[in-house]
């Protein structure tokens, strides 16, 4: 049994680390679990663009329109945040795989400071590497214009348009998340509820923006496309459209508390947030807080 698939015991609250040094030795693995997360959702990524836009793929030119493609993106990639989410990797470390996420639990107090800047890195890191990895098993196929890394950059109707659509779908997205995600009874179906978000929005706001909702995610892209103008949008309006969504869930919620950060939390694996649910962590350590 290698490290990272190790169970350790916990209790409720798990103690956080004090310091940036002692939140690295003690969270290090599931800093380690987001990067990775995060890479295999850029290959997928790159993998699929490269089936459904590449000139010279038979996939191409079986579904010529072009609508449709982005239907069979939507339930690829949707899938593959579907399988993130439900990983033994994705349960123990929330599969946040997007700093925008990461700091709008901070936000709602449920990430210690530390930890959110390592998983912010460690994500980023990860889409990067992912590309590259990309790269190298696709060749030039995942350079080709046409696929240009899945990189994601504004449509037709420009930058106003983009911005304005990557808020409201990062909006959605964290609303869905956490009206799932911090309901007991609901909480196992959370990944599914994102990544029906995912599909949709693949299918339908692409055009707009190229359907990104992570900072990481479109800068690993743009680091092997050299496609740095427009990264700002991407930068700042999936956090802004999630943090409005975490407002609007303070200011409504009637008092319903946010419960976690883990995206699905009805698992053995051990929870490093500041967590709320009444169990937590292997079933031998599971005990009321």
């Amino acid at each position: 049994m290698s490290f990272l698939e190790s169970r350790v015991p916990v209790a409720i609250p798990d103690p956080e680390p004090s310091g940036l040094a002692a939140a690295f030795r003690g969270h290090w693995p599931e800093y380690l679990m987001e990067g990775a997360l995060l890479g295999v959702f850029m290959v997928s990524a790159c993998l699929f663009c490269v089936l459904l836009e590449h000139p010279s793929s038979p996939v191409r030119r079986v579904v010529p329109d072009a609508f449709l493609r982005r239907v069979l993106m939507g339930l690829a990639m949707g899938g593959t945040a579907v399988a993130i989410i439900y990983s033994p990797w994705g349960k123990r470390s929330g599969a946040h795989i997007n700093p925008a996420t990461t700091f709008t639990f901070l936000r709602l107090g449920k990430v210690a400071s530390a930890d959110a800047l390592f998983y912010a890195l460690a994500q980023c890191a990860g889409a990067v590497a992912g590309v590259l990895l990309a790269a190298l098993v696709l060749s030039d196929a995942v350079g080709h214009p046409s696929v240009n890394f899945a990189a994601t950059v504004p449509g037709e109707r420009g930058i106003a348009a983009a911005f304005l659509a990557e808020v409201a779908i990062a909006f959605v997205l964290m609303t869905v998340v956490l009206a799932f995600s911090s309901a007991p009874r609901r909480n196992r179906y959370t990944g599914l509820a994102a990544g029906a978000c995912v599909a949709l929005f693949i299918a339908f706001e692409a055009p707009f923006s190229g359907m990104s909702m992570n900072p990481a995610r479109s800068l690993g892209s743009a680091a092997s496309a050299m496609t740095w103008g427009s990264l700002w949008i991407y930068f700042t309006a999936p956090p802004i459209g999630m943090l409005l969504a975490a407002e609007a869930r303070v200011r409504l919620s009637r008092g319903s508390p946010v419960l976690c950060a883990k995206l699905h939390h009805e698992n053995p694996e051990r929870c490093i947030f500041r967590c709320a649910y009444p169990v937590c962590g292997p079933p031998a350590a599971r005990r009321l807080p």
